[in-house]
């Protein structure tokens, strides 16, 4: 996998999907200073300071889209996962993409598809991994969030960590293209906190309330509601 490094960029994703048609296939774009990152749904991500991970992934693994890219993101989101429990913690996914810890946001993903003339020329999954922060910056954030640094009460190695989540995705990255969502199916599921538990889903403009029962083999949330009528949501977001 490719290194390409920008000491400072307003946003990794938005870089990397300008310069597609030149960066190559299986290249991480990352900088210490990322000045307009977002998430999902236009969400802002704050910037924490230069000691965390903001980057993007870029992947052309063909022309045309197929269904199983729109999983890169859990494969990813699995991955992360992994990599922190290497450090002791125990991360849950909300779903799709979200990972926390004791509750608290800790990382996302936003993947975005880059199309030309009916062509797929790539697929970017930008992620934020808050590995070094204070207190006092994540106290300025609208929602409960923490940083690995002190959840295990010591800086972490950026390089490090980074190596670790690279190695991980390649290792499962060509067989996830053919098996698909089921070949971690029951990994991320082991992860996800919020199965059968009351949720409050946004679909689009949408609000869903029920009860989350399961993961589909494609991935996708499967939710009771209140009038046991079943949905099978491919999109969305847990609020």
């Amino acid at each position: 996998m490719n290194l390409l490094f920008l000491e400072e960029i307003d946003s990794t994703n938005k870089y990397a999907k300008e310069h597609i048609a030149e960066i190559p296939d299986g290249t991480i774009v990352y900088t210490d200073n990322q000045t307009a990152g977002r998430g999902r749904l236009n969400r802002k991500w704050s910037y924490m300071g230069e000691d965390n991970i903001y980057a993007s992934l870029v992947l052309k693994p063909s022309d045309k889209m197929e269904d199983v890219y729109s999983n890169l993101t859990q494969l990813l989101c699995l991955v992360l996962c992994q990599t922190f429990e290497e450090y002791g913690v125990k991360p849950k996914i909300k779903w799709p993409n979200d990972i926390q810890i004791n509750g608290k946001k800790i990382s996302g993903i936003l993947a975005e598809a880059v199309m030309g003339e009916n062509v797929l020329k790539g697929i970017v999954l930008g992620f934020g991994i808050n590995l070094n922060t204070s207190r006092e910056i994540l106290s300025q954030i609208d929602q409960p969030a923490t940083s690995l640094n002190l959840e295990i009460g010591k800086t972490i190695d950026k390089k490090e960590f980074l190596e670790k989540v690279i190695n991980k995705f390649c290792l499962l990255y060509n067989d996830f293209i053919e098996g698909g969502f089921l070949l971690i199916r029951e990994d991320y599921i082991r992860r996800a906190g919020f199965l059968n538990k009351e949720v409050t889903v946004k679909v689009l403009n949408k609000i869903l309330c029920g009860v989350a029962k399961d993961i589909t083999p494609t991935g996708a949330l499967k939710l009771l509601d209140e009038n046991n009528e079943e949905h099978i949501l491919l999109i969305g977001d847990i609020l």
